[in-house]
């Protein structure tokens, strides 16, 4: 039978296979192969509970397959085939290794059962996906790596604690839905926050997928935030929190974005910030609100892949991502222009592209829960992402001031990935029902209403007007070359100053301690000769006698209290 291995051990098998294979045809087409047997697995084998499996009195579930699942494993395999078909070029055999694991990692967390396999797939994808960024080969890529590592190790510590505590409280590690009634699901809820980058805990993502390879931060951009978007659903749908969080989550980088030079670091931002619509929706809990939050990953994976691969081929071909050294692109490179526009475009919902029918689904479910304050604040949300992703990513990657550069256009392997995932992202877009049967839940939402269409249109041009009036007239943040901080600043300044007051303070004080020391042990030392050195007047005047009798008697009293005791 098909079922006698789950998903996720067809990418660790083929990793290991990969290893065999010399550089060449072969290494390709295994990692294209991989995920595409994985959607035939997952489709194949049906919904059910596969792979029970008792680990040390602990009844545990390996593959829990399905609607809810199944999306998510779905856009994982095909994530990872458009990023491996991206990378068609690349002969390293860590980063591919570690791409397979990664991604068959991320899919044993979304098919697991329990909590203790989740636990390991978990802390399965910070090993795997920090070889991405190592992979750069820089002093930075080395620094940020180890950064990243610990926050993501981090991460599943917390979680395995958490199940511990929830495991004592209940005597269950079943992964199902749970409540933030105890310290075990606080913590469970933390873990999946750090992973999910929510606020003051999101500058490891800023940080990491900017410092990766030119094809890992395309890897990386798919697989462990949107896991963890699993993990909340799975968890902690309804949760009332999280609507907050989630409003939080995308509003903040907006302003970020607007100043970064750094392209791929404008995406990171705009990652966080889409995110945030998803958790909005888990928070709502209703099915519409998840139906929303599984299509929105689903779209956000593919069109953020697309944004990646463009901005990625543009620094395979040129060597920087910044926007100050950028521009006039489109010249050479118009094939790449085209399929960063039709990215940028689905980011923003344009009509006939797939963020406005799964992001559609969201602002739906805050509309019908009459929840106004929170519906508004994702709307201006939607207007910040087309300023920073959808109007300056391709305005300033490809247009705006000529930089003088005519690099060639991308690899035919780039191009063609860019053009499956654009065709993903138009079809979505175009056949919006045929998309909504894998959503977990049965829907009949239609997203093309006129009211629907004609505010989104609005809401847009707007956008687009303000953009054109703030760069017409100089009021538009100046592209840079600076680095902007936002939390990472304890870590990058508050931390290395204090570190060195901290080292002058024990520096001083050690100095001190030595001369005041050597002062005290002089006058110690006199006092002591005085009162008690051979010429000392109590010395030659105390009776030897004396003397004799008192060490006894002291002696004796240590002997008494050492049997006593």
């Amino acid at each position: 039978m098909i079922e006698f291995i789950p998903t996720s051990f067809i990418f660790f098998l083929m990793a290991g296979v990969l290893a065999l294979f010399p550089h060449g045809l072969m290494r390709g087409v295994l990692l294209l192969i991989t995920p595409l047997l994985a959607v035939f697995h997952i489709w194949y084998i049906g919904f059910g509970n596969f792979w029970p499996y008792d680990f040390f009195g602990f009844d545990l579930e390996l593959m829990r397959v399905d609607r809810l699942s199944r999306i998510f494993v779905l856009v994982f395999c095909l994530a990872s085939f458009l990023g491996n078909l991206f990378a068609w070029h690349v002969r390293d055999t860590t980063q591919q290794v570690a791409a397979l694991l990664y991604a068959g990692s991320a899919i044993g967390a979304a098919l697991s059962g329990d909590m203790i396999s989740l636990f390991f797939y978990w802390e399965a994808t910070a090993l795997a996906s920090v070889f991405l960024i190592w992979a750069r080969g820089t002093e930075g890529a080395y620094h940020t790596g180890l950064r990243y590592l610990i926050v993501q190790i981090g991460s599943g510590v917390i979680l395995i604690a958490g199940v511990c505590v929830f495991y004592q409280e209940t005597g269950e590690v079943s992964f199902n839905k749970m409540t933030l009634e105890s310290l075990g699901t606080w913590l469970i809820f933390i873990s999946f926050g750090i992973k999910c980058a929510f606020p003051l805990m999101h500058n490891w993502l800023q940080d990491s997928y900017p410092a990766a390879t030119v094809t890992g931060a395309v890897i990386l951009s798919a697989f462990t935030t949107k896991m963890a978007i699993y993990a909340l659903a799975r968890g902690f749908a309804g949760t009332e929190i999280l609507i907050y969080i989630g409003t939080i989550m995308t509003l903040f980088p907006i302003f970020f974005a607007e100043i970064e030079n750094d392209m791929r670091r404008v995406l990171s931002y705009s990652l966080n910030n889409q995110l945030g619509f998803m958790v909005v929706a888990i928070g709502i809990g209703s099915e519409l609100a998840l139906n929303g939050m599984a299509g929105h990953a689903f779209a956000h994976i593919l069109y953020k892949a697309l944004l990646f691969m463009s901005v990625g081929a543009v620094l395979y071909r040129t060597g920087t991502a910044k926007a100050s050294e950028l521009g006039g692109l489109y010249r050479t490179m118009p094939l790449t222009a085209i399929f960063c526009l039709i990215g940028a475009a689905s980011i923003s919902a344009f009509p006939l592209l797939s963020g406005f029918v799964t992001k559609s689904l969201t602002l739906s479910s805050v509309a019908v829960e009459h929840r106004t304050i929170i519906w508004l604040a994702l709307v201006f949300a939607s207007a910040g992402v087309l300023s920073h992703s959808g109007i300056k990513i391709p305005f300033f990657t490809f247009f705006a001031h000529d930089s003088g550069k005519r690099p060639a256009e991308a690899p035919k392997h780039m191009l063609i990935a860019m053009a499956i995932t654009s065709a993903f992202c138009i079809l979505i877009g175009i056949f919006p029902a045929t998309f909504y049967q894998i959503l977990p839940y049965e829907t009949n939402y239609v997203p093309y209403t006129f009211d629907h269409v004609f505010s989104q249109l609005q809401l847009l041009f707007f956008a687009l007007l303000a953009f054109a009036i703030l760069y017409r007239y100089g009021f538009h943040p100046a592209e840079i070359d600076a680095t902007n901080l936002d939390t990472d600043i304890v870590y990058r300044k508050w931390m290395p100053s204090l570190l060195g007051l901290s080292i002058i303070v024990i520096s001083k004080l050690y100095a001190s301690m030595l001369i005041n020391g050597s002062i005290l042990l002089e006058y110690v030392h006199k006092s002591l000769s005085n009162s008690h050195g051979p010429k000392s007047a109590r010395v030659i005047g105390y009776p030897s006698s004396a003397m004799v009798v008192n060490i006894i008697i002291v002696f004796a009293l240590a002997l008494i209290v050492i049997f006593v005791s």
